[in-house]
């Protein structure tokens, strides 16, 4: 089977092959009902638009850049796909880079992206605002779970449902709380850290933290001992991948959830819900956050005007706590 041309096009429709170019490289000056045409038929021939082509008419690569800290950790894999299927509907595809944790490497990253994509998404950067303005060197640009001056964000604003979380314990019975901070560099940990210390410092209990630590498993892991040495009843980890690290560690102290401990997560990624019990989390919505960033970044590609966008998260109440003894 001959593979489909525009010029194959421009013969089933009976048009010039220059119109059908037109429709897909320069769509403002086809009429809307021959573009429909074109696009049509070429969905049934099978046909795709070659993409440099298509960049060398209009200056667009169709390409979005994206890079994310740590694609290993649950929180990224559906916001990256959310991202991906977004992009997809302005006929865009994803570049997807992953810095390991690493700010200086961002930098690096996001220079070798630049001559590729029409603009950049970065989730939870972690260089620093400087650095980040300067690496882009004006490209449109997005931050997700992260502000920074200057820049469009997309951010979830967990502290109600933090400060909610912590409340739930406290009518439990829980007095004494273990809380694990996140990594220093990460402003999501930093938010979220001061979120429960303001609602500690007027409630009726009293907060052990640990921390800066990893958003890892082993961190989470590892810091049961503490926690358990430190007389806490309870425990708001970071995220949920430190939770199931502490709720690991713990298991292995012979210590149980929640009959002896209470222990509560962030996001609400799929690892939460695979666990028994289900892990008790504050949920945030990581699909909405992708398909925001994308809309938001299309608007900058075509210099409109927007605005931050602050989703909420909300807490979701399931089988890791219960009642202090």
């Amino acid at each position: 089977m001959n593979r489909a041309t525009i010029y194959s096009i421009a013969q089933e429709l009976g048009i010039s092959a220059s119109t059908v170019s037109r429709a897909f490289t320069r769509p403002d000056l086809v009429r809307e009902s021959v573009r429909e045409q074109v696009l049509q038929t070429a969905r049934r021939l099978g046909y795709q638009p070659n993409r440099s082509a298509r960049g060398l008419a209009t200056g667009r690569t169709g390409l979005v850049g994206v890079l994310v800290p740590d694609i290993t950790n649950p929180f990224f894999p559906p916001l990256v796909r959310a991202i991906e299927q977004q992009a997809a509907t302005h006929d865009s595809d994803v570049l997807l880079v992953d810095s390991g944790v690493n700010g200086t490497a961002e930098s690096v990253l996001i220079g070798r992206l630049l001559s590729q994509v029409d603009g950049l998404i970065l989730a939870s950067p972690r260089a620093r605002s400087a650095t980040l303005k300067q690496a882009i060197a004006g490209t449109p640009t997005v931050v997700v779970n992260r502000a920074v001056q200057g820049l469009p964000t997309v951010v979830c604003d967990n502290t109600a449902a933090l400060q909610q979380a912590g409340q739930h314990l406290v009518d439990a019975g829980h007095r004494r709380v273990a809380l694990l901070c996140g990594p220093a560099s990460a402003w999501a940990a930093n938010r979220r850290a001061r979120a429960v210390r303001t609602w500690a410092s007027g409630a009726d209990v009293e907060l052990v933290e640990f921390g800066p630590l990893e958003a890892q498993f082993e961190d989470g892991q590892r810091a049961a001992e503490d926690v358990v040495a430190s007389g806490a009843t309870a425990v708001l980890a970071f995220d949920d991948l430190m939770a199931c690290g502490v709720l690991a560690g713990l298991a292995e102290l012979g210590r149980s959830v929640p009959g002896e401990l209470s222990v509560v997560g962030c996001d609400d990624v799929l690892l939460a819900r695979t666990l028994t019990p289900q892990l008790t989390t504050v949920t945030a919505p990581i699909e909405e956050l992708g398909r925001r960033a994308v809309e938001v970044l299309g608007k900058v590609v075509d210099g409109e005007p927007v605005a931050n966008v602050s989703l909420t998260g909300t807490l979701t109440l399931r089988g890791t706590t219960a009642p202090a003894l």
